[in-house]
């Protein structure tokens, strides 16, 4: 997938190492808005941050493993979406998303999971797709219910964020149940 259209003048590409400036550029941007939800909204603070982070999907989609996609819209980065975890032997992936708060509510979050999600199924033959999110992301939430998710539980204090060990909303889809 080179670059996908998901609405007039917005498109969901991929995002490589050598754009690592205007990924800084955008977390920066953002930063405020990001960080309550993504830990990389807070290690990523210049171009070098930024190309280590992008350069590690780089490697994880060269081994089939991961991949990363920027939103953008109009040409400009307004967002994205990876695959966190790719696992190609277990038919099983996990997708996040992140959306700048100028371009919430226009629906692009959910049409580029979407898009993601058809070709995890469609392309690839996974057998799962997770998404997971804070609690209290009720956003986040929002988008795996029109998804067609299944609120599967929570994992308790399983991920160590800001010196807290947070909990996560697990949704999940399967195969069978994309349509």
């Amino acid at each position: 997938m080179f670059s996908s259209p998901l609405t007039d003048g917005a498109e969901l590409c991929p995002l490589e190492p050598w754009q690592a400036e205007e990924f800084a550029d955008y977390v920066e941007r953002n930063r405020a808005h990001l960080a309550p939800w993504l830990p990389w909204a807070t290690t990523i603070t210049d171009a070098e941050g930024a190309g280590r982070f992008l350069g590690a999907y780089a490697e994880a989609q060269r081994e089939d493993r991961g991949r990363i996609y920027g939103i953008r819209r109009e040409g400009a980065l307004v967002g994205g979406a990876l695959f966190r975890v790719f696992d190609v032997p277990s038919g099983v992936c996990e997708l996040g998303v992140w959306i700048s708060p100028e371009a919430q509510g226009s629906g692009l979050i959910t049409t580029a999971a979407h898009r993601l999600i058809d070709w995890a199924f469609q392309v690839r033959g996974m057998s799962r797709v997770e998404w997971r999110a804070a609690p209290d992301n009720h956003r986040s939430h929002a988008v795996a219910q029109r998804l067609g998710m299944t609120r599967e539980g929570t994992l308790r204090q399983v991920f160590p964020f800001n010196g807290v060990r947070q909990d996560l909303v697990v949704w999940g889809l399967l195969a069978e149940e994309w349509g």
